[in-house]
């Protein structure tokens, strides 16, 4: 049976849960889901081997980059378990991925051979997760190390062995994380990888309460931030789901008792106006993080200059700076630009819509078509690339206004996270309707 359309928002929503788990299949896709995430929680809290708790502790508080970085390991790099890098050396190897597709000849033929092609990039993909885990792994000792979190890192005599135990765990811990994202992809609901650093993005978020109670901001700075992050959610729903429908014709032409006749279909390219996601937020703070994160080891040499220069560098690109929040907004920016333009022209559209027989009405096949929707497609990045701009400075502005410098609000995170669920809520939509069944998106 349909449940009624005309139905509230919410018991159309319950109803549509309570159907989901009446069906075998789809509850033991989101059973297994839910299970895969929590052998995830539990891996997050499983140590490397000689790690001192009360060292992470005191090195966390005060470091400003290490913060940061812990909470998109949802707590583990804090604890500093095997689970500490997450997916993101992961993330990093499919964005070098797929820049590397359109410039290396070898990469470009084989993104068009199909599912065995995408196989082979998926396959390249996993191999370069590995060396840049391994990196990613020993930099962030390094930093921990000169924080006063850990000891004995490096590979001369005695510190060999305990370091490359280290590197190794957070490097297998990383690849076992990815293993557990395919798993949910092929067998639960929803983007296995994108789940994960999900994951680990809620579970760090309740270490930020303690920052709210003891906070001096009062309650009524708590609820103008409270009143904040519902306006940003709205928000961020709202350019996730905006998009340009450019309108498109298709000629084709049938065959009835002998004869052929000539038809014509209408449908549209949807150009969305946040093309790039998240992708340009990650690599702008990437990018950024990277001066404060190598001045930092830096800061214990000899040489006066040396240390003078890297605790300024530290200290001018370390979160909550002015400088760090403008050189993020410029280059949120230049990455939304460049990681559009550069998934649009892997795409080919006015190539595809050449051959199949489609064409935008008044505007001629092939090359004007490409210039034209290159024309369209950079009017509605612009608006996508400024607000992903002011989500990035978002937690400044917050933190100045409510005078709560303790207070952390990752809008980054935010953006995650409310994507991850919209992506979520549709395949689960698409799972009910394929039962006949109405979900709650409408």
């Amino acid at each position: 049976m349909i449940p009624n359309k005309t139905q509230p928002v919410m018991p159309r929503l319950l109803q549509a849960i309570v159907q989901a788990f009446q069906q075998p299949d789809i509850r033991r896709r989101l059973l297994f889901t839910l299970a895969i995430l929590t052998v995830f929680r539990f891996v997050a809290h499983v140590p490397i081997p000689g790690v001192d708790p009360d060292k992470l502790k005191q090195a966390f508080e005060g470091s400003a980059v290490l913060g940061y970085l812990n909470l998109f390991s949802g707590g583990a790099l804090r604890r500093l378990s095997v689970a500490a890098m997450g997916v993101y050396p992961y993330i990093t190897s499919t964005i070098i991925m797929q820049l590397l597709i359109p410039i290396v000849p070898s990469l470009q033929a084989l993104s068009k051979e199909g599912e065995q092609g995408r196989n082979k990039i998926t396959l390249y993909t996993y191999w370069l997760a590995v060396p840049l885990a391994v990196v990613q792994g020993y930099s962030q000792l390094l930093v921990l190390q000169n924080a006063g979190a850990v000891s004995g890192i490096g590979f001369k005599g005695s510190e060999a062995l305990p370091t490359f135990a280290a590197v190794v765990s957070m490097t297998a811990g990383t690849m076992f994380l990815v293993w557990l994202g395919e798993l949910i992809t092929e067998n639960g609901i929803g983007n296995g990888i994108s789940l994960i650093i999900f994951g680990g993005i809620v579970a760090g978020m309740p270490s930020l309460l303690p920052s709210i109670t003891s906070s001096s901001i009062g309650l009524a700075g708590i609820g103008l931030l409270v009143i904040l992050v519902l306006v940003l959610v709205l928000a961020i729903v709202f350019f996730y789901e905006a998009q340009r429908r450019v309108p498109v014709q298709y000629a084709r032409s049938l065959f009835r008792g002998g004869r052929m006749y000539r038809q014509s279909g209408q449908t549209h390219i949807p150009l969305r106006v946040n093309s790039a996601g998240m992708i340009p937020l990650i690599f702008a703070y990437s990018m950024v993080i990277f001066p404060a994160t190598a001045a930092q080891a830096f800061e214990n040499s000899t040489t006066t200059w040396v240390h003078n220069f890297s605790k300024f560098i530290a200290g001018t690109f370390s979160p909550g700076n002015a400088p760090y929040y403008s050189m993020v907004f410029f280059l949120v920016i230049a990455f939304a630009f460049f990681y559009t333009l550069v998934i649009f022209q892997q795409q080919n559209l006015a190539e595809n819509l050449q051959r199949q027989g489609g064409f935008v009405p008044g505007i001629r096949p092939g090359r004007p078509t490409q210039d034209y929707i290159m024309r369209v497609l950079v009017r509605i990045t612009w608006a996508g690339a400024i607000f992903l701009g002011f989500v990035a400075i978002v937690p400044f502005f917050a933190t100045k206004f409510a005078n709560a410098q303790s207070l952390t609000i990752s809008s980054t995170g935010l953006l995650i996270v409310v994507g991850v669920v919209l992506d979520t809520m549709k395949q689960l939509e698409a799972q009910l309707l394929m039962r006949n069944y109405a979900g709650f998106i409408r």
